[in-house]
C-alpha cells in the first residue's frame, strides 16, 4: 500500500496544481501566534514541551482514524486516507511550479516577481541590494526545501505511515510560521524561544530524511564533489539541529550540481543554478521511489 498510495499522490499532484493553494493550512497560524504570546519572554525547557505538544495535537486525530480504518474495505480506506494525507502533506507548495516562476521571472526581469518568490523560498525578505547574493542562495533554498516539502514527508510515511508523514508537515507548517513572523518583525529568531524550539523539533524529524536526501543529491549528480561538500559540511557541523541538516543539503546539493555549471555564460548563471538544482531534486525523487519499490517487493515494507 505504501508505494501505490505515493506513487498515486505524486500523480494526483502534478495533475491538481490548481487545487494545491488548499495545502496552505493558515489555521495553524494563529494557533502558534496565541501561545507565542502566551508564552512572552520564557525560555526554559516549558517552551520546548510545548512546541512538542503544539506539533503533535493535530497529528493524533489522524493517527485515531488510520488506526480505527485498519482493515476496513479490504485496505481500501486507508488507502484513501493515505492518498489524502500524501497529498496534504506533501508541499504546501508545489516547487517545481514555483522554480519554474523563479526562472520565468529571471527571464523576464522582472525584479519584483523574483523577489518575491525568492522570499517563499528562502523564507526571509529579499531586498534589491542582496538581490545577486539571495539569488546564489536560491539555489541552497531548492535542495532544502526540497527535503521540507517532499523528502521528510516520503520518508516519515513509509517509517510511520499516515500520522509520520503529517507529523513531519505540521512541524514544518509551525517553523515556517515562526521563521516568517520573525522575517516580518525583522527580528533574528531568538535562543530557545517557542520558534527555536519549533525549528529543533522538525530538526529532529528531518534529520534521517536530510542525510538520505543528501546522498541521493550525490548519487543523481556528481558524486565525488558532493561527497567533498559532505565532508566539509561535517567539519564544520555546528549550530542548531536543523540548520546542520539544512547546511549538508545544501553543501551536497551544490556539490552535485557543480560541474554542470562550468560552461555556464555569466549572464544566464542564475537561471541554470534554479533548474540545475530542480533537475537534481527530481533525480532524487525518484530514486527514493525505486528503493522504496525494492523495500515493498523485499516485504521490508508494506
Amino acid at each position: 500500500m505504501t508505494l501505490l498510495a505515493l506513487l498515486f499522490a505524486l500523480v494526483c499532484e502534478r495533475g491538481l496544481t490548481h487545487l494545491m493553494h488548499l495545502r496552505e493550512w493558515r489555521w495553524l497560524d494563529p494557533w502558534f501566534d496565541m501561545v507565542d504570546t502566551a508564552l512572552g519572554a520564557r525560555r526554559d525547557t516549558a517552551v520546548l514541551l510545548v512546541a512538542i505538544v503544539l506539533v503533535t495535537l493535530p497529528v493524533v486525530p489522524v493517527a485515531l482514524l488510520s488506526y480505527w480504518l485498519g482493515g476496513r474495505l479490504i485496505g481500501l480506506a486507508q488507502f484513501g486516507l493515505a492518498v489524502v494525507v500524501l497529498l496534504l502533506a506533501l508541499g504546501p507548495r508545489d516547487l517545481k511550479d514555483e522554480v519554474d516562476d523563479y526562472v520565468g521571472a529571471l527571464e523576464r526581469s522582472d525584479a519584483e516577481e523574483v523577489a518575491r518568490l525568492g522570499k517563499e523560498l528562502l523564507e526571509s525578505n529579499v531586498s534589491a541590494a542582496q538581490g545577486a547574493e539571495a539569488r546564489e542562495a536560491i539555489e541552497d533554498a531548492i535542495f532544502i526545501q526540497a527535503n521540507n516539502r517532499m523528502f521528510g514527508v516520503v520518508f516519515w510515511f513509509a517509517v510511520a505511515g499516515v500520522a509520520g508523514a503529517w507529523a513531519f508537515r505540521v512541524s514544518d507548517m509551525l517553523r515556517r510560521r515562526a521563521a516568517f513572523e520573525a522575517a516580518r518583525r525583522g527580528v533574528a529568531r531568538g535562543h530557545h524561544d517557542l520558534g527555536s524550539r519549533l525549528a529543533d523539533v522538525h530538526g529532529v524529524l528531518a534529520w534521517a530524511p536530510a542525510r538520505l536526501a543528501a546522498l541521493t543529491y550525490a548519487l543523481a549528480g556528481s558524486f565525488e564533489d558532493a561527497v567533498g561538500n559532505w565532508r566539509t559540511a561535517v567539519d564544520r557541523g555546528a549550530g542548531a539541529i536543523l540548520d546542520r541538516a539544512e547546511d549538508l543539503l545544501a553543501r551536497v546539493g551544490k556539490g552535485s550540481l557543480q560541474p554542470s555549471l562550468a560552461t555556464v555564460p555569466p549572464q544566464q548563471i542564475d537561471v541554470a543554478r534554479a533548474r540545475g538544482a530542480w533537475r537534481i531534486v527530481s533525480r532524487s525523487l525518484w530514486i527514493w521511489v525505486a528503493v522504496i519499490a525494492v523495500l515493498v517487493l523485499a516485504g521490508i515494507i508494506d
